[in-house]
């Protein structure tokens, strides 16, 4: 197979989303090819042999390298800006793999309070079952990622922007903050997408990203990625792949290759709806707080200028009337839907309190910024006028 690289750093990043890693067959396809092979064959057993010590290049078998997944990996890595990425098979085992992989038994990890519910499983439940200590911080308040080290410290982790209160983290300074006392950074990215920010640029040894939210972004697979550079892939991650298998399915791989290519597009779009749907709902009286990222009101608003080229396409709204408020908002919206899921082409709201985050404690809720009337709006690629149209008609029954 012959193979094409648009490596050249001259080229601008929506060229690398269509160009990028691109394998191609005998047969001079146009499109990426789709392997759906478990293994492959060689032509000797000493090319066997060579191909598992490393002396020879190619593929082995799907759980660990795949040419449609390989394509997948060298371009997301081209777009992020980093040397190497492994795929998963979701979002949460890209979390976890990056996680474990930097972890054992008597380390120390701290992490910003504000998480997704699964991640804050992982950090704060799954890995102390491992000997492993947490600590969750207000990870706005830089003296408490500084207050909260440890000796065995070894990993900071945080999402920025947080879902889903949308709490925006210093990540330049935190990134600091872990090379002063040697830990790692780990950063999920998701809620900004790799088009709005760059984490590695801002000193992060690793970012995370579950694809099936903007990197499919049209609700159709689960996919995840880890990136880094060449040597924390190979020293922390490879060989815990390799040996565990949370593996990306080839044709996933390809669907996310092929949305790859219209992620800018996309995402921009999103994020410039988002900005006016938040403009037209700031001030609603049947709205509590409004948080998004780009917003001068937004409590990290500094920060976000610092380090992001774009907003978000999610908006945090806080509904007057509590669980029951948000409860009759919901079910009065005749466009978006209700749904777990974000970055879609469809625009998405859900109540944390009662899906991503039901699994708290009202305190832990509470803590995390998650309130009853707490409702997080995805949105999506329809027009502006009608997703307007569509929340005030629903407020006037809160």
């Amino acid at each position: 197979m012959s193979k094409r690289s648009s490596r050249d750093r001259r080229l601008h990043a929506e060229t690398r989303l269509v160009h990028e890693g691109t394998l191609r067959s005998e047969f001079g396809e146009t499109s990426e090819a789709l392997f759906l092979t478990q293994g492959h064959v060689y032509a000797s057993a000493e090319e066997c042999e060579a191909r598992f010590k490393g002396e020879s290049p190619g593929f082995l078998y799907a759980r660990f390298s795949n040419p449609t997944v390989s394509m997948f990996e060298q371009r997301i890595a081209s777009f992020e800006g980093a040397e190497a990425a492994r795929a998963t098979a979701t979002g949460m085992a890209a979390v976890t793999a990056a996680l474990m992989g930097l972890l054992q038994a008597g380390d120390h990890i701290v992490a910003a309070r504000a998480l997704f519910g699964s991640c804050r499983y992982v950090v704060a439940e799954l890995l102390p079952r491992f000997g492993v200590a947490s600590t969750l911080v207000d990870g706005t308040n830089l003296n408490a990622w500084r207050g909260a080290v440890r000796p065995e410290t070894k990993v900071f982790f945080l999402e920025s922007p947080a879902n889903p209160t949308l709490e925006v983290i210093d990540i330049a300074a935190v990134a600091q903050i872990a090379r002063e006392v040697g830990a790692k950074l780990v950063v999920d990215n998701v809620f900004s997408s790799p088009l709005w920010q760059k984490p590695l640029e801002l000193g992060a040894d690793c970012v995370v990203y579950s694809a099936t939210k903007h990197i499919d972004g049209q609700g159709r697979c689960l996919g995840g990625v880890i990136l880094g550079s060449e040597d924390f892939i190979q020293t922390h991650i490879h060989t815990l792949l390799r040996q565990t298998g949370p593996s990306m399915s080839p044709f996933n791989a390809w669907v996310l290759l092929k949305s790859l290519e219209t992620l800018p597009l996309r995402v921009e779009r999103q994020t410039r709806t988002a900005a006016i749907v938040a403009d037209a709902l700031a001030g609603h009286s049947k709205i509590r707080r409004l948080i998004y990222p780009g917003r001068a009101d937004h409590p990290q608003a500094a920060v976000i200028a610092r380090q992001m080229k774009g907003g978000s396409t999610l908006i945090a709204l806080e509904i007057e009337g509590g669980k029951a408020g948000a409860f009759r908002f919901l079910n009065a919206l005749e466009l978006i839907r209700i749904s777990n899921n974000l970055g879609d082409a469809k625009s998405l709201i859900t109540h944390p309190a009662t899906t991503t985050h039901q699994r708290f404690t009202p305190e832990e809720r509470a803590e995390m910024g998650v309130s009853e009337g707490l409702v997080r709006l995805s949105i999506g690629l329809e027009h502006t006028d009608d997703l307007i149209n569509d929340l005030l008609r629903a407020l006037k029954r809160v």
